[in-house]
């Protein structure tokens, strides 16, 4: 049975679930009829943290243009450049059980390809949404859908898996950013040219 997080809520992944090991994340979106001459190309992220919330290697930031990190337990699928259709857009496969002992944030986030030169914002898109699937027996686990409360942001945390007393646990976050890419890798620590 899915659980429906409201932004803020927290849930336990792992305790009293210890089989749950690998994860699929799913993000999905659609685009208001109102959104302009542009397409609209949403790119999910990963930043794997540590306790501190920041990357302590660029390669824990995994994005359309470094798919996995270092030892594999994070996959993006790769670059859906239009969001169209139903269901998940782009996918992050997750395994929790190999993730090095030295990270604890697996923090997922959604920002807008060339925002600012196409003049295109969160507040443009409807339905956006946040799933945890348990990889094993293909059961969603939660769900998170993020509502319509961004009118200007170019970039959002959408979720967080952490660590806690040795289990993961997933907060349902929904941050909203401006300054797109740039300022969510400044905020986790990574150098952006």
């Amino acid at each position: 049975m899915t659980i429906n997080l409201k932004k803020g809520q927290k849930i336990e992944l792992t305790k009293g679930n210890p089989n749950l090991k690998k994860i699929r994340i799913g993000l999905g979106w659609d685009t208001n009829k109102y959104d302009g001459k542009n397409d609209f190309d949403l790119d999910a992220s990963v930043f794997i943290t540590d306790a501190n919330g920041k990357c302590q290697d660029e390669r824990d930031f995994i994005f359309y243009g470094n798919l996995q990190n270092p030892n594999g337990s994070v996959l993006h699928s790769g670059d859906n450049k239009t969001g169209s259709g139903d269901g998940d857009d782009e996918t992050i496969n997750v395994d929790l059980s190999n993730i090095p002992d030295s990270k604890a944030k697996v923090v997922v986030t959604a920002t807008i390809y060339e925002a600012d030169e196409r003049q295109q914002n969160f507040g443009q898109i409807s339905n956006a949404y946040i799933r945890v699937i348990d990889e094993d027996t293909d059961v969603e686990v939660l769900r998170y859908d993020l509502g319509e409360d961004f009118s200007i942001e170019t970039a959002l945390v959408v979720g967080e898996i952490y660590r806690h007393n040795g289990e993961w646990k997933f907060s349902a976050t929904g941050a909203g950013y401006q300054g797109g890419l740039a300022a969510l890798c400044n905020d986790y620590g990574l150098e952006t040219n």
